[in-house]
Order: structure tokens, then sequence, then C-alpha cells
């Protein structure tokens, strides 16, 4: 027997791992935690006192969303102590964390689950939260984080809604009447974060009231947060959470446009666009398409017009091309569609008329295409506000707008 040989330890074996076997590389996920969001949102907070040398105030629309925001942080107990350490300008106060020893947990017997003389009783029910608890309850339940990738173009969408606020495009309102103020494509502050109303499945139902039954809308809305999360909650429950602690953002459109609609005494402060009016032109590469000079077309949507025409190659009303906006036109009281059969019946004359094959096998009729200066359509558009379009009248040959 050979005493000299080398005896092999524990060691040896992980060292002699010539394949790399036993080498273990942590996996690393790209999608932000619902903790990283929330240091990222107060590293916004800490940028802006990084640039001002202050914190946000109410002197200014742009500043609103940062200082809801660090409100809304100084109210949450577990938010303050998990962003401490981030808290450059002592934001938050000081804070001190207790120290939790075994008696703390023997003694945090919240629902008396150590109680052992508690009384058992199936009929009593000791610890089912209020209504608004619970409506609460759901609204954080029920936000689930997107991935980066899904979330990059509503990211590039808030970024944009945030310098219009900065640059007075849009203004921050209070927010009432859920009905009448929460539709589709419009934006909204709730606790301080931005939020935008992608989608809303509603149908009415009937609501059953001791001086009557009333009517009232309800359904799943998908929603998305600034955070990076969205939610299905409810129409209504949203529309409350709103109510009660957020803010309603208007939309933006062409300063032109605005002036339009308030000289005609059409808006009051608390109104909300509830469609646009838009003018689209087409990219086609069409020879019969593209030789069209002041080819237009006049439509009407009820959600965000980028998302409307986001498809546009792939659907006949566009001529199966990309199209672009040259101009929106908000509209009030639920009368977008009104204006939109005001402007076609108006351009009657004007309407492209034209059977072709764009894509083989598929023949289109094109009916809301017209051929009709832009300038003419927006003075159209402006007389129509004004309660003269009945007096004039389109003249397609000389391409102008006369007196009949």
């Amino acid at each position: 027997m050979n005493n000299n040989k080398k005896k092999i330890s524990i060691i040896d074996i992980f060292n002699d791992d010539a394949f790399g076997l036993l080498d273990s590389t942590a996996k690393t996920s790209i999608v932000k935690t619902a903790d990283q969001r929330l240091i990222d949102s107060f590293e916004e907070i800490n940028a802006f006192v990084d640039k001002n040398n202050r914190e946000p105030n109410t002197s200014s629309m742009s500043e609103y969303g940062l200082l809801a925001r660090l409100k809304n942080i100084k109210e949450n107990e577990q938010q303050i102590i998990s962003l401490k350490p981030y808290d450059r300008y002592n934001l938050l106060g000081t804070v001190e964390i207790a120290k939790t020893s075994i008696s703390d947990i023997l003694n945090d017997d919240e629902f008396g689950l150590l109680e052992t003389e508690s009384d058992l009783s199936i009929f009593k029910y000791k610890h089912i939260t209020k209504k608004d608890e619970r409506e609460k309850a759901e609204f954080i339940a029920h936000r689930k984080p997107l991935k980066d990738e899904a979330f990059k173009p509503y990211e590039e969408m808030f970024q944009k809604v945030h310098q219009e606020i900065k640059e007075g495009k849009r203004l921050i309102n209070p927010f009432h009447n859920i009905e009448k103020n929460l539709h589709v494509g419009n934006f909204y502050l709730l606790d301080g974060v931005m939020l935008y109303l992608k989608e809303a499945k509603l149908e009415k139902t009937v609501w059953e009231q001791k001086s009557g039954n009333r009517e009232r809308v309800e359904g799943r809305t998908f929603t998305i947060f600034e955070n990076g999360t969205y939610s299905n909650m409810l129409y209504r429950s949203l529309g409350k959470q709103i109510q009660k602690s957020g803010k309603l953002i208007t939309n933006t459109h062409e300063g032109i446009n605005n002036q339009l609609y308030v000289n005609a005494g059409i808006l009051s402060e608390e109104d909300l666009p509830t469609g646009w009016v838009y003018i689209l032109k087409t990219k086609s590469s069409h020879p019969e398409i593209a030789s069209i000079k002041n080819l237009f077309k006049i439509g009407f949507s009820s959600t965000y017009i980028d998302d409307r025409i986001k498809n546009s190659k792939h659907e006949a009303t566009y001529l199966y091309s990309e199209v672009t906006k040259v101009s929106s036109y908000a509209c009030y009281n639920r009368n977008a569609d009104k204006l939109e059969q005001l402007l076609h019946r108006f351009f009657a004359a004007a309407c492209l008329n034209i059977d072709i094959e764009i894509i083989p096998g598929k023949r289109i009729t094109p009916r809301e295409w017209f051929v009709v200066p832009f300038e003419e359509i927006e003075r159209a558009i402006e007389l129509i506000l004004k309660e003269q379009i009945i007096h004039y009248k389109y003249d397609s040959e000389i391409e102008k707008i006369v007196l009949k």
C-alpha cells in the first residue's frame, strides 16, 4: 500500500473543475421591480432639487405632479422607510426604524390568531375591511408591471405630456363627474402619478335606488401608469380614486384650434374633449394617389388619434398606407361626429371619386378623402363654429369657399 498518496479534499474537488460545471451566474431580469420604480420616481424629485435648489411647489403647473408625488410618499410610512437611504436633501424628514423583538412579533397579533380564548364563531365578521378600504386595496392589487419593451412607447408619451404641461399646452384641473370627464385616450394624475386610460369596455347597467332605477356606465378599463405598471380596474372605481386624490390633465391642441372653440363660446374650463375630428395626408406611393394634389382625409375618432392611425398601412380607409396627421380639432359635449358629418356634406362635391386596386385582389372606393386645400377645410370649421356655414358653399372649380 502506498501511504504517500495525497488525500483529496473538498477544496480540491471544487478547484478541479476544468469544464466550469460548478460555475454559477446569477440570472438578471430587465424588468424593473416595484421598489426600483418607486426609487426611480423619487429620484426624479431629487433631480428637480438638484437643478432648482428647492422643493417643487405650486408656482408652476409643471411642478404639480412632483409636488403631489412627494406628498403621497410622505403619507406612506413604508415608502418613507424604503426611500430614506436615497433622501439626499432630507425631503422626508427624520425616520426612526424601530427594532423588532420576539415580544413585538407576539404582541403584533392583529387578527388574534394567537389568542386561544377568542370568539371563534363563524357567524361574526370582525376583520372585514370597510368598502373604501377594499376599493383602494383592489386598485393597488390590480396593478401589474409591464415589461420594459411594452412600456417604452407609453414612457415616451408620458414624457411628452410632462413637457406639454411645462410648456402650458396642457393644464391640470380638478376632476369632477366620472362619466363626463373619464374618457379613453386622456391622461390623469392619481396620487402624483400620471396615468393613461388606453381602453375601456363599457356598457350601460341598471342601478337600483329607492327613488327609482337609474342607468350608469360600467366596465373594465386598461390603464397604464407612468411608473411602468398597468391595471384593469373597474371604470367607476378608477373614476372614484381620481375624484378622491387625483386631477385631470387637459388635452393639447394647436393654439388656433383652441381659440376657435373658446371664441365660439362653446367651452368652459371644466369641459373635456369627447372626440376629435382629424385631417390626414397620405404617404401613398401609388401613382393614382400620389399624383392628386390637396388630397386630405377628414375623419372622426373617439380615441387617441395616434393610436387610431398606427396601423393605417393595413386598413382600406387609410388607402393601405401610412399617413401624416396634419391637424386635429377637439370637440366637446359629444358632437365630434356631427362636425365630421357637416364637413363631409359641405365638401361633398370635392369627395374623391375613385375605384382603385392598391393591394392585388382588393378594390376599394374611399369616401372620406377630399380634394380640397387645407386652408379651406380650416375656414369651413371656423364658419361652422361661428354658425355662419349656411351662408356659404364650396366651389370645387376654383377650390374656394364662396357666398351662396
